[in-house]
């Protein structure tokens, strides 16, 4: 069993890397869940985001936007929330999901 070092690192049991691909320079993601912690490799999720047509990555926008909305109407009970000006933002929906920005160079599509 693995323990915790004194700089609060963790070694990742042989067996366990193995059996899901770790391999050094991998990032793992820590994520609370109610008692225990749940721990996610960060380059499977990376890859399969990237496997999303831009429709589809449209789409998953669209319907997280109409969440958020939906939880800021709980929020103000029924109160009309002014709607965001999108033109001074500097970018829309469509450029977020079509182009290239924010990838790093060489980064396989």
């Amino acid at each position: 069993m693995p323990k915790v070092t004194s700089k609060l690192q963790l070694t990742v049991p042989k067996a366990i890397a193995d059996q899901y691909g770790i391999r050094p320079g991998d990032q793992l993601e820590w994520i609370p869940a109610g008692e225990s912690i749940r721990v996610e490799l960060m380059r499977r999720k990376a890859k399969n985001a990237m496997r999303l047509s831009p429709e589809e990555r449209l789409e998953l926008f669209d319907e997280a936007t109409k969440r958020r909305r939906k939880r800021e109407q709980a929020l103000l009970k029924g109160k009309p929330r002014p709607e965001p000006e999108t033109s001074a933002r500097g970018w829309t929906r469509e450029e977020l999901y079509n182009d290239d920005r924010g990838l790093p160079r060489g980064f396989p599509r």
